[in-house]
């Protein structure tokens, strides 16, 4: 469950169609006040909050949700017309995770909620197969006890295969979720990342199996 704390009735109604059409259940609060209703009724898996509320600001709700044990780690994602640096540092500092200026694209917003969500879904988890051992939180990746270079993009797909070790992940699964459904590149873009990846976990690549005419998954340790 997304709730989304936003007084402007047209935003709020667009980005819960948005995060609805997309198979994410989502709830929408015009004031702080029926927000924290709903909070005390369940806490959500990750909240976006405006900063220009009536009632009380976003910065305020922040630091009252970073305050209470139940909704300290709460995924949080600041949705704002202020887009100085001074606005986005206090944001971070009282505690966001990430932050968003208005206007903003829809497709945007999905890939940022779901970068989030896959980052707090892993926080403590290694993923171990064979020789290769890999930390999505602190984001790092080991060979034989030797330590990878990755980039972003590589270090994702990685980690997303990992996660669904033994499935099979399509080419368009994969650019869905790593690059986000703004991308307008080609498939191929995967296989030159996959093609790297192999060659920089050297004798760990073979693990990353090709299905062919289909994708990639991470197979069993050889």
């Amino acid at each position: 469950m997304i709730y989304l704390l936003e007084d402007d009735d047209s935003i709020r109604d667009l980005v819960i169609y948005t995060l609805n059409s997309q198979g994410m259940e989502a709830r929408g609060f015009a004031r702080p006040s029926l927000f924290w209703q709903a909070v005390e009724e369940a806490v959500p898996d990750l909240a976006l909050l405006d900063i220009m509320l009536p009632e009380e600001n976003g910065i305020s709700v922040l630091k009252r949700l970073r305050a209470v044990g139940r909704t300290a780690r709460l995924p949080i994602i600041m949705l704002t017309a202020r887009g100085t640096e001074y606005d986005k540092v206090t944001g971070l500092d009282a505690g966001a995770d990430d932050y968003l200026a208005k206007p903003f694209g829809m497709m945007e917003l999905l890939s940022r909620i779901r970068a989030l969500l896959r980052r707090t879904e892993t926080e403590g988890v290694v993923y171990r197969c064979g020789v290769l051992a890999v930390d999505p939180g602190r984001h790092t990746v080991e060979v034989s006890g030797r330590s990878v270079a990755l980039t972003q993009k590589e270090f994702e797909v990685l980690c997303l295969l990992l996660k669904n070790k033994g499935q099979v992940l399509s080419r368009e699964q994969l650019i869905q979720q790593v690059w986000g459904y703004a991308f307008t590149g080609e498939s191929r873009t995967v296989d030159v990342h996959v093609r790297t990846l192999r060659q920089k976990l050297g004798e760990a690549g073979a693990y990353v199996e090709t299905v062919r005419g289909y994708g990639y998954k991470i197979g069993e340790a050889v």
